[in-house]
């Protein structure tokens, strides 16, 4: 029994650094400016291009409730949507190619197939490039000048994730403005709703306060930047292909290079699915280990080392993406999200990392049926075996492929998670109840730290007791993801398996610094 007060006492001091110095990873308050925010509206004439690309590899069982999100996309500046067809079976591509005929889209729609991926290339990277350079013509792959048209800016997003029709314009004003006080509207509180006070939007104000003057009208009798943008003007088509709102959005590159976003790189947590009994219990889990292990704050410091990102929803700037290798400097890489991350990161680029919106956590309720609240995944996963599936498939490779780091891993796992509440049932059982003690103090511990992520995905406080249980199911995964490594089937995804890269992802990023 004292072997086993001591583990717990351990645990429960593990848990105090991690509650209280691990970057609050466990707060949900990472966001995008909420809407309603006041800031002074892109001018039309100068408002970033956007070039959206998605990847899609079999994907028409979920295509027809993303693809038409994006094209329906209400966005003043110039913008279009490329789907790369990566080799699909199931009438992938021409399924897409019907939803940008359909009168409800406003932006273009390309359909393009980059042929199979060469050796050295993941399927989904090997995508992403094509897509890069049909929007770019090559520039974003390192060349110096930018092909007349290229767009300002680029949008990765995956063809399982749906899309408010503002979500393109608040990723850009993000990029553009930065982020922005919250000091009035916290919604990192534990089931802690928006402000209800309605003038708390207008005192958010972005963190950068010469962003609206890199972005003033170039006339100087324009009128008040603070007012609202006419959004009723037809669409007009812009040289290089993009469409735009307004007419006057056909300006030239000169005009596009006074852009100064004061990010280069930001990316959106997508919202999961919770829907099964399953999901419930993984899904949650899932973001909350994932902000553990890179926690939101530290990514959103540019002081800090610590990079990111979440690859079913990536705006990055195509100069920042250049400066930092393009796609081809993260080719092989399975973790391909938090790869391109740290390599803008650390090419001198700033970067933000935020959770999607969360109608639990606005105080607003979605209706059955309704669409997508901000940034949602509408994939399924009915089964147990299809999250162990997602989950297993790139475990080890977050691992960089190590056994050693396996061994602490899971060993991390069962002292942090498990120790306390074997320890408050072998306390019961036997009678100590300075172990009960120690077990229940912990366990209560950790799972504070959970209810803010069960409250996010607008769960009941209690499920947040279940942590420990996510966690045994997570440690499985881990360990079957080495196993089917060593079988030569590890990072296996939609018929594809991708062996261990011939380098870290870490050392295939590049540091021109």
């Amino acid at each position: 029994m004292d072997v086993l007060l001591w583990i717990t006492l351990l645990s429960g001091a593990a848990w105090l650094y991690l509650a209280l110095a691990h970057g609050r990873f466990w707060l949900t308050g990472q966001r995008l400016a909420p809407r309603g925010t006041v800031r002074p509206p892109l001018d039309p004439a100068r408002a970033p291009s956007v070039a959206v690309v998605v990847p899609a590899r079999d994907e028409a069982d979920v295509i027809g409730s993303a693809l038409p999100t994006l094209l329906a996309q209400d966005y003043a500046g110039p913008a279009r949507v490329i789907l790369v067809d990566d080799g699909s079976t199931d009438g992938t591509g021409d399924l897409a190619k019907t939803f940008g005929t359909a009168p409800e889209a406003r932006l273009p729609l390309t359909v393009t197939t980059p042929g199979p991926p060469p050796p050295g290339w993941t399927g989904k990277l090997w995508a992403l490039r094509h897509g890069v350079e049909v929007a770019t013509g090559g520039t974003a792959q390192g060349d110096e000048a930018p092909a007349a048209g290229a767009p300002d800016f680029l949008l990765f997003t995956d063809a399982d994730i749906a899309h408010a029709p503002d979500s393109l314009t608040r990723l850009v004003d993000e990029a553009v403005y930065g982020p922005v006080s919250r000091r009035t509207h916290d919604r990192g509180r534990v089931g802690g709703p928006a402000s209800a006070d309605p003038h708390a939007a207008g005192r958010l104000t972005s963190s950068d306060p010469h962003a609206a003057d890199r972005l003033a009208p170039a006339d100087p009798h324009a009128a008040d930047p603070l007012a609202e943008p006419d959004r009723s003007a037809p669409s007009a088509v812009v040289p290089g292909g993009l469409t735009g709102r307004h007419a006057s959005a056909s300006r030239d590159a000169a005009d596009r290079d006074a852009v100064a976003p004061a990010l280069d790189f930001v990316s959106v947590m997508a919202r999961l699915r919770v829907e099964t009994g399953w999901e419930r219990v993984i899904v949650p889990a899932f973001v909350y280990f994932f902000a553990k292990l890179f926690p939101f704050a530290r990514v959103n410091n540019p002081r800090a080392r610590t990079a990111a990102a979440a690859g079913g929803c990536v705006l990055v700037g195509r100069e920042a993406l250049a400066r930092a290798g393009g796609i081809e400097a993260i080719r092989d890489a399975v973790i391909d999200d938090v790869t391109l991350g740290t390599a803008v990161k650390r090419s001198g680029g700033r970067i933000r990392l935020v959770l999607a919106d969360s109608p639990t956590m606005s105080g607003a309720h979605e209706a059955p049926g309704a669409g997508p609240f901000h940034v949602d995944s509408v994939r399924p996963y009915p089964r147990l075996a299809d999250l162990w599936r997602m989950v297993s498939r790139s475990a080890f490779a977050q691992l960089r492929h190590s056994w050693l780091l396996l061994a602490g891993t899971v060993f991390g796992l069962a002292l942090v998670y498990l120790a306390a509440p074997v320890a408050l049932v072998t306390g019961a059982v036997a009678g100590d109840w300075l172990l009960v003690a120690a077990g229940g103090a912990t366990w209560l511990l950790m799972t504070v730290t959970y209810v803010p992520m069960i409250r996010y995905y607008g769960r009941p406080f209690y499920e947040a007791l279940l942590l420990p249980f996510a966690a045994s199911l997570y440690l499985g995964m881990t360990v079957d993801s080495a196993i089917q490594h060593a079988r030569g089937r590890g990072a296996a995804w939609k018929g594809r398996t991708y062996p261990a890269p011939a380098r870290d992802d870490a050392d295939a990023r590049p540091n021109p610094r």
